[in-house]
């Protein structure tokens, strides 16, 4: 697959927007310096106001326009070949069918995502090859699905789009301090630069849209379209998931002083039912309603499958594997990533806890404290009530203690009340000798055939979802209609 044609149009179209941007910014210092010195030559006189706001604006712009070295910073653990062949002969493999080196360096990232990149040096020179893969893209790809989207960046490679890259990212940066800058100084100046970024903005992400778009034909040239379709849309649906999950599931365990396995925990939400659906929900509407924008980097995902479903569809492995299971030791791999991030002696401190014993070890004792702490919110509240609670939150909410100095909005308050509620339902139901289930994804307590969803029933009944009466008559059949939800007693 040749490239030199789009090439050409790509850098001779990034060429003339950094050579515009530079020659702007030259010209319009070279005016603001000769104001100065045109009034005191040929007017003989100066302004001391005009001066100050020519000076500092020529000086803004000069120090913005100065390119700044590359001074790259590892953006996670490095892989070395020797720690992780496999992954290493994909990646050899795939670098041979498209025709290109291997990077020089390739990092474990903590995203969806999978780059490449010319880091180093000044403006691209003296640069060398980069790659990232994410530990949670490796945990949903298939390792066919790998091998396309590995093809499609080294695609970038082949198009040279990252060599074009650091000339782009440099010229964006510096159109950004520059307007960073004036703006601090309400400048009139501002302006130009403000209207020639939109327009740089839109030119050069209208040509990294293109790059997608030939990156991905070849992939499917060299790997096949469904490997690279099933991928895009994996990915779409993981990226969609992943902030979730890192939030309401491997934070809270983190945070306690417990160290889950990330990426499996990551397979089991996306996994998990209602996660599932809304993913599937997501990916639907994008191809569905996906609309591109103008300061989009990349095409929709719908625009994208369409492109290369007349491919070939490439071979299918009789066994296709998860891509993770191309790493060894993913357990000290993640332990290397989160310490890429926080102080690594606390990383490795944390204790080693499964995802099964995770509401025992982690949440049940932090409902109970919650509960504890809130208990006066809480005086002479059952489960039969909530119904009647739902409809005024703000009512417990106003009665439980907050850290001095602090007071939350109303609507804070009535949120943080529908947390107290869950967490003291969920208490209760432990305590009567509930059996809880908290994998990623699902959190519920079970007690023969009955089934509670403790920090959803609030919601379900403010939306009517759920109706008073249909949660009462749940609540007799289970024998929970007078649960207490302050009842410290221990747990039977």
């Amino acid at each position: 697959m040749s490239s030199s044609p789009s090439l050409a149009i790509r850098a001779f179209l990034a060429i003339t927007l950094m050579i515009g941007f530079y020659a702007m910014a030259i010209a319009i210092t070279g005016v603001l310096l000769y104001l100065p010195y045109a009034e005191i030559v040929y007017a003989h006189r100066i302004h001391i106001r005009l001066v100050f706001f020519c000076l500092v604006g020529a000086g803004i712009i000069l120090w913005s326009i100065v390119p700044r070295p590359d001074r790259f910073a590892p953006p996670g653990p490095r892989l070395e070949e020797g720690q992780h062949p496999r992954l290493f002969g994909e990646l050899t493999g795939v670098a041979r069918a498209v025709g290109q080196p291997m990077p020089s360096e390739v990092y474990l990232v903590p995203e969806v995502n999978a780059w490449v990149a010319q880091r180093g040096g000044v403006m691209g020179f003296g640069s060398r090859r980069v790659m990232g893969l994410g530990l949670p893209l490796l945990q949903v790809l298939t390792i066919s699905q790998l091998r396309a989207v590995l093809a499609h960046e080294f695609g970038h490679y082949h198009g040279g789009d990252t060599k074009l890259g650091p000339w782009v990212y440099k010229t964006r940066a510096a159109i950004g301090r520059t307007l960073q800058g004036l703006a601090s100084q309400k400048s009139i100046l501002l302006y130009p630069f403000l209207w020639y970024g939109k327009i740089f903005l839109r030119v050069t992400h209208a040509i990294s849209r293109r790059q997608e778009f030939t990156a991905d034909e070849l992939a499917s040239r060299t790997v096949g379209s469904r490997p690279l379709i099933d991928g895009l849309r994996a990915i779409h649906g993981a990226t969609v998931a992943y902030s979730p999950y890192w939030t309401s599931e491997a934070t809270p365990v983190l945070d306690a002083g417990f160290r889950p396995p990330l990426a499996e925990g990551f397979a089991r939400f996306v996994a998990s039912a209602p996660i599932a659906r809304a993913i599937a929900e997501s990916i639907d509407s994008e191809l569905k309603e996906g609309k591109s924008d103008p300061y989009d980097t990349h095409p929709p995902l719908r625009d994208r499958i369409a492109a290369v479903e007349s491919f070939p569809k490439g071979e299918q492995l009789s066994l296709d594997l998860p891509a993770i299971s191309l790493l060894d030791n993913v357990q000290e791999l993640e332990t290397r990533l989160l310490a890429a991030f926080a102080d690594e002696s606390k990383v490795r401190a944390l204790k080693p806890v499964s995802w099964e014993n995770v509401g025992a070890e982690v949440h049940i004792p932090a409902w109970e404290s919650f509960v504890r702490q809130q208990a006066a919110a809480l005086a002479n509240l059952t489960a039969a009530a909530l119904p009647q609670i739902s409809k005024n939150l703000g009512e417990v909410g106003r009665k439980m203690s907050y850290p001095a100095g602090t007071l939350p909005s109303s609507e804070d308050q009535a949120r943080l009340a529908v947390g107290l509620l869950g967490a003291a339902l969920a208490v209760a139901l432990h305590k009567q000798g509930w059996e809880l289930h908290t994998l990623p994804g699902e959190l519920y307590f079970q007690h023969g055939e009955f089934r509670i969803e403790p920090f959803d029933i609030l919601q379900r009944l403010s939306s009517g979802a759920l109706t008073a009466n249909a949660w009462r008559q749940e609540c007799s059949a289970a024998g929970i209609l007078d649960l207490r939800l302050d009842d410290n007693t221990p747990a039977q």
